[in-house]
């Protein structure tokens, strides 16, 4: 009985062994959890698959992203006066996208300035590099982040600018924790994001897109420590709305 003992107890514990390394522990699961309870409520499915998708063609997006009947590109002029920007300064543009501002911010800060493209996507990672290299413009820095920091170095910047980008974030609270870290004191958070009110199929495509209204994305701002300056009234906005806030 004691033999038989003392094998059960080898071939249990190469057993448990083997069980330890092909099964999470249970604080990992924990963490996974309580990982999960901080992605934002109310996100549509799969809102950043286009994005981090191999097959993303920044040619199709610049059709639909850089063209007059989008409010953030007829509007850019007043939207960059928002910004507040003068010679020297650190702006980081986070969702970059297609570069859409590049150039205007790259010129507005000048050669002693510096621009952070930020962008999560790969594709557009690429194409902002090329189209920086392609436009000479020196002082731009591309960033690649994911869906939990902005990856900015602390103290890095003057401005945040997030243009129509805001309502992707999946993790709001740990992306702008990582923004109020590498904006230097007195910095600004600029954000223009769509309403998620309207008529008709435009209406309920932003109501069924935008996961929540302008006053939730202001508190979630206002609880990672910045203070809201002001609602700037951008003249041929209608479905989008620029808050400024300064970080505290």
């Amino acid at each position: 009985m004691k033999m038989f003992s003392i094998a059960s107890f080898r071939v249990t514990g190469h057993w448990l062994l083997l069980l330890s390394l092909l099964t999470p522990s249970l604080q990992a699961q924990q963490a996974t959890v309580a990982d999960d309870t901080q992605r934002a409520a109310n996100l549509p499915s799969g809102i950043n698959d286009n994005f981090l998708s191999p097959e993303l063609d920044p040619e199709e997006f610049i059709k639909r992203f850089e063209v007059e009947s989008r409010e953030v590109f007829a509007c850019r002029e007043q939207i960059l006066a928002s910004i507040q920007l003068s010679k020297g300064m650190s702006v980081a543009d986070v969702g970059a996208g297609t570069g859409l501002y590049m150039k205007a911010l790259s010129k507005s800060v000048g050669e002693s300035g510096h621009v952070y493209s930020v962008d999560i996507s790969p594709n557009f990672v690429k194409h902002l590099r090329k189209r920086a290299t392609d436009e000479g413009l020196d002082n731009v820095e591309v960033v690649f982040c994911n869906d939990r920091n902005s990856n900015l170095k602390p103290g890095s910047v003057d401005r945040v600018f997030i243009c129509d980008t805001y309502h992707h974030f999946e993790y709001p609270a740990s992306t702008l924790a990582s923004i109020h870290a590498a904006l230097r004191p007195g910095g600004k958070l600029i954000l223009v994001d769509f309403t998620n009110k309207g008529e008709g199929d435009r209406g309920q495509w932003l109501n069924n897109h935008i996961r929540a209204p302008k006053e939730v994305f202001q508190q979630e701002i206002e609880d990672a420590g910045f203070d809201l300056e002001e609602e700037v009234n951008v003249e041929g906005f209608k479905e989008n709305y620029l808050l400024r806030f300064t970080k505290k």
